[in-house]
């Protein structure tokens, strides 16, 4: 008797294993990478190209640039003159940098402020057009699980669907 409970245990256990296998069989699982499909779009492309050729943009980039090279001018003069100076000079070249040094951090803020700003533009202007193109892709592609690809550790690339909804997105956008 105490054999045949177990095989019964045993036949209902490899059942349930079965039938859970089968539907995950069924189920045809998919990774999308939402950011990487948008940026990666022509629109997306040519809205980053004409903010990198703002004039404004340029002259931000050339000052940080500028700053940048003064900071290294500086540093080698300080290097290679330093011990010849008094220390009122010293402390004269030391202010000088941290000046230089000062002016090239606030224009990288203002650099990552103003990609910052066309990242969240982009993403509003392109993130409904997304959402249609992934629905399109996903009843396509016969995919009942879609996942985000930032929480997946790995996913084969005949599972990820990053570049057909950039391609449906470019297709939309034209």
């Amino acid at each position: 008797m105490r054999n045949l409970k177990a095989l019964c245990l045993v036949l209902v256990a490899a059942m349930a294993a079965s039938f859970s296998l089968a539907s995950t069989a069924a189920d045809k699982i998919a990774v999308v990478d939402i950011a990487s499909a948008i940026f990666s779009s022509n629109a997306a492309q040519e809205s980053i190209k004409k903010a990198q050729t703002n004039a404004d943009f340029v002259a931000l980039k050339a000052k940080f640039e500028g700053s940048v090279a003064d900071f290294q001018s500086l540093a080698k003069e300080a290097e290679s003159k330093r011990l010849t100076w008094s220390q009122e000079q010293l402390q004269s070249h030391q202010k000088k940098m941290e000046y230089v040094k000062a002016d090239a951090e606030l224009a990288r803020q203002k650099i990552q402020g103003e990609q910052k700003q066309l990242e969240q533009q982009i993403m509003q202007e392109l993130g409904p057009m997304a959402q249609e193109a992934i629905q399109a892709v996903v009843t396509e592609e016969g995919v009942t699980i879609l996942l985000r690809a930032e929480s997946v550790l790995i996913a084969g690339q005949e599972s990820n669907l990053t570049a057909k909804v950039a391609d449906r997105l470019n297709k939309m956008t034209k």
